[in-house]
């Protein structure tokens, strides 16, 4: 094929796929407009429900309980994530660098602070605004600080317990959902007595599990990054 004609399949690939991202966005604006302003959607049959979920907060109730399914599919499709970019990242773990000055003052700083805030929000998803993604993606940003701040904080992402810790959330969730069969002949149901104490069980799980694969996509980026910039290096000096 010549470099002509490939050049032409690439721009029509390229304009092809403008085209489908246009039609989604587009799709997705109207559907959002034809909304009715008044629309009560499902906040009174959740309301009607809360009491037997045994969580006072709406929102943990849908994403624990209600649609209980949904969440652990997220957890799911969040992990194997992890897994695809761990499959095709090349290179050694990055090197980081030190002696930044501003980004160790920030994470001496803001480190405790984001962790205490993760805990907040963790512990009190259960009755107000909060919950297992806000603080896992808070604790993935301090990760993230404590990497770039360059403490020589070794980054050993083949070690078993992080391993183990990408996987709690959705096993959690699956240990949880047997439980319920043995129990409520129900896949992911428990009673009310006790859910929040097993709601919480899995808040700890998902908030571990999250922050780790955040903090592992960041890394294989790293990663990636560090491996192309050193085979250019070396494809330069062959030069």
């Amino acid at each position: 094929m010549s470099d002509g004609r490939a050049g032409t399949l690439r721009r029509l690939s390229h304009a092809a796929l403008v085209l489908l991202i246009t039609l989604i966005f587009v799709g997705l604006a109207l559907t959002v407009i034809a909304l009715p302003p008044d629309a009560a959607g499902l906040s009174d049959d959740v309301n009607t429900e809360l009491a037997r979920s045994g969580i006072r907060n709406p929102v943990s109730a849908t994403l624990l309980d209600f649609r209980s399914y949904d969440t652990l599919l997220e957890i799911a499709v969040l992990l194997l994530a992890v897994v695809a970019i761990r499959s095709i990242r090349r290179g050694g773990l990055p090197t980081i660098r030190t002696g930044d000055e501003i980004l160790a003052f920030f994470g001496r700083v803001l480190i405790p602070v984001m962790i205490l805030i993760a805990g907040y929000l963790l512990m009190a998803g259960l009755d107000a605004s909060g919950g297992a993604f806000q603080a896992g993606a808070i604790l993935a940003a301090a990760g993230v600080l404590l990497i770039l701040a360059g403490p020589g904080v070794p980054l050993r992402d083949e070690a078993l317990p992080i391993r183990i810790g990408l996987a709690v959330g959705l096993c959690a969730f699956v240990a949880v959902g047997v439980a319920g069969m043995l129990v409520a002949n129900a896949f992911l149901d428990y009673p009310q007595r006790g859910a929040s104490d097993v709601m919480l069980l899995l808040e700890v799980g998902v908030t571990v599990s999250v922050a780790l694969a955040l903090v592992d996509m960041f890394v294989g980026v790293l990663r990636r990054r560090e491996s192309g910039s050193t085979t250019r290096a070396t494809d330069r000096k062959e030069q």
